[in-house]
């Protein structure tokens, strides 16, 4: 490793490469409480730097770790193979925003909600709105494919991604789409990296698509006595053809640590409240959306339904819903957050399953998400200083992840895999779809550099 740091130190500058025990320390672990040493940490700014790294790890055979803000839910930016940490944070500038297109061309590193700040104060807007929305850079959104609470209506990170600069295995420069809306000239490859999560190509630099902000919202807080009430009225929402911004479900245990850590008025006696969102250019249909919202939610088993007054009781509802899964921390020590998607209709029977494992085992179990979708979040409460509770974890994660895929879901709707879903995507995929992939991977990256042991099991 001496000889590669001083490569690197030659090739870029020493103040952009980190090689001593403390700043290797704080670049071992991500949003999970995982944690691998890499050897070396490197701080590119252009695109150019970033390829002059790949170059030089290419020709001593070592891995290269693409990192944002670390806010990741499995494992995705943790050197697990040691290697070289590519932190993306100082590339995090907004390169344009295009008002008569509606594009924005950023560097990877920008902040997402540094990105809608910037884009809205022209009235245009951003959508995806991944709870980590303060911390996370829009290239790990896109190397996830990141959702949030508003993609039921406008979609996720990949519906946005128009065009993208990418820097190969080989140090290869590759800029993919561009600012047109329809790109139909060979393969789609905009879409072939996204959700990569950096074991295809580094991305540095993304187009995206903007849309008009909706100038007016209203917010309403939905009580629910039980959890099956609440998966019955998402269904019977949509089926009449309401398409509300945001669906956000939450159980009983989420309800109480937020009421308990923040005092907003939450009601404790329910299984379940929602938070659901209309919006868009006209008052008054806005208005009326959510008044036939909130009837519909009465009439399939609601007890009570509370608009939001004013624009102030409608932030503290949404800094509630994001302030989740900080306010866990009342339960446990720790907590394991996952991230499965099932079809709407069989939300309910996957809450059941789902508190079923959790009685089975005696670990609390909260579940929330963004129910609109499918996506649920269960996480897992527990002390991972105790060895028996940490076995438990490990094997109720399984039986979660088996409840996705035998009610016809999948692993993960928008947290990726890393590490921490990799045992299980032989069942998700199957072999063949595991193959197919793998042929892409060594096609691309043949020395397996780029972010090795996350996304594929190996063949």
């Amino acid at each position: 490793m001496p000889e590669l740091i001083d490569k690197l130190q030659e090739t870029l500058g020493p103040e952009k490469v980190l090689s001593s025990p403390v700043d290797l320390i704080a670049y071992s672990f991500d949003g999970t409480f995982e944690q691998h040493m890499p050897d070396a940490v490197v701080l590119p700014e252009t695109n150019e730097d970033v390829s002059a790294v790949i170059r030089i790890a290419a020709q001593h055979d070592v891995p290269i770790v693409p990192r944002g803000m670390s806010s990741g839910l499995a494992g995705g930016s943790i050197p697990v193979r040691g290697g070289i940490v590519l932190s993306l944070t100082r590339m995090n500038r907004i390169l344009e925003i295009d008002e008569e297109n509606m594009t924005a061309t950023v560097e990877a590193g920008v902040v997402t909600a540094d990105l809608q700040a910037a884009v809205e104060k022209l009235g245009l807007f951003y959508p995806p709105d991944p709870s980590s929305i303060k911390q996370s850079t829009i290239g790990g959104n896109v190397a996830c494919n990141a959702g949030g609470p508003r993609c039921l209506k406008y979609g996720v990170t990949s519906n946005y991604v128009l065009g993208l600069t990418v820097i190969l295995a080989d140090g290869r420069i590759v800029k993919t789409g561009g600012k047109a809306i329809k790109y139909v000239t060979g393969f789609n490859m905009n879409q072939f990296f996204v959700g990569s999560e950096g074991a295809l190509g580094v991305i540095t630099e993304v187009v995206l698509r903007l849309i008009c902000k909706p100038p007016y919202a209203r917010t309403a807080l939905v009580h629910f006595p039980t959890l099956d009430d609440a998966g019955r009225s998402v269904h019977a929402v949509l089926i009449r053809g309401l398409v509300p911004a945001a669906m956000e479900l939450l159980d009983e245990t989420a309800i109480e640590c937020i009421e308990k850590a923040m005092q907003l008025g939450l009601p404790l006696d329910v299984e379940a409240i929602m938070v659901i969102e209309s919006d868009g250019a006209d008052e008054e249909s806005v208005q009326r959306e959510i008044d036939a919202i909130a009837d519909i939610c009465l009439q399939t088993g609601a007890s009570r339904v509370d608009v939001a007054r004013d624009e102030e009781r409608r932030a503290e509802l949404w800094h509630a819903r994001r302030s989740i899964s900080p306010s866990l921390a009342r339960k446990a020590p720790n907590k394991l957050g996952e991230d499965i998607t099932v079809p709407r209709s069989a939300i309910p029977e996957a809450v059941r399953r789902i508190k079923a494992i959790s009685a089975s085992y005696g670990l609390p179990i909260v579940v929330f998400g963004h129910a609109g979708d499918g996506n649920l979040h269960p996480n897992i409460l527990f002390d991972r200083r105790d060895p028996a509770q940490w076995e438990k974890v490990e094997q109720i994660v399984e039986e979660v992840f088996q409840v996705a895929l035998d009610l016809g879901g999948t692993l993960s709707g928008e947290h990726g895999i890393g590490t921490f879903k990799l045992p299980y995507m032989r069942d998700a995929l199957g072999p063949a779809s595991i193959n197919i992939q793998w042929r892409v991977k060594q096609a691309l990256d043949p020395q397996n550099i780029l972010n090795p042991g996350k996304v594929l099991p190996e063949p």
